[in-house]
């Protein structure tokens, strides 16, 4: 698959090719949501946390005598069943995350990548690089670029501290390397750019 190449002032200086193998292989949906779901999954803090009976602030004097009353028997305010009293079976602070076989997660990442590629989501840029960390650095790349409606992902191949902070401030442009790069990231954005070294590190690492 060929993909035309271009600077960041939008103009044509070349093409690449795009492995089929990466970027035009039948996409498999249901990989997609598994590594999503794990991606998600994994970045739960989990340190949701309810006071149960034991933990509440309550005296423990026993309430009512045992018998007689012609209601339930309770032993202190501190049971669930009283306002104020502890939450019965509440949330407990856990994992979330889970493991995915590494073909599965390649898979899913391909799948990706080719309904991206699918759908002319992918733009190859030249690399770049900027003297002075400003955000109207990235804004000037996405009017020229023709994406400044758009959600996007810029792809590099190894990180760049000035491109990273002139995107910052940006909540619709993120910045990652391609060794950062997961499938909920590429069906994240609506626009795809790649470095043309962030194409050859990334077929590289995923032909096998």
């Amino acid at each position: 698959m060929e993909v035309k190449v271009i600077n960041i002032e939008g103009k044509e200086t070349g093409k690449v090719e795009l492995e089929n193998s990466i970027f035009g292989i039948e996409p498999n949906d249901h990989a997609i949501y598994l590594d999503v779901k794990q991606f998600l999954a994994n970045n739960r803090q989990g340190t949701h946390k309810s006071k149960e009976k034991g933990e509440v602030s309550y005296s423990t004097k026993k309430i009512k005598k045992q018998k007689g009353t012609g209601t339930a028997r309770a032993g202190s305010r501190k049971s669930g069943v009283f306002v104020g009293g502890g939450r019965m079976f509440g949330p407990k602070p856990h994992l979330y995350d889970f493991k995915l076989n590494r073909k599965l997660k390649e898979l899913a990442r391909k799948s990706a990548l080719s309904y991206k590629a699918l759908n002319n989501n992918i733009i190859v840029v030249e690399d770049f690089n900027f003297e002075l960390a400003k955000t109207k650095n990235i804004v000037s790349l996405r009017n020229n670029l023709n994406i400044s409606n758009n959600k996007s992902l810029l792809v590099l191949s190894e990180s760049n501290k000035n491109v990273y902070l002139s995107s910052r401030n940006l909540k619709e442009f993120n910045v990652v390397t391609v060794s950062e790069l997961a499938t909920y990231n590429i069906m994240d954005a609506s626009s795809l750019l790649l470095t043309r070294s962030a194409v050859d590190v990334l077929q590289e690492m995923m032909i096998k």
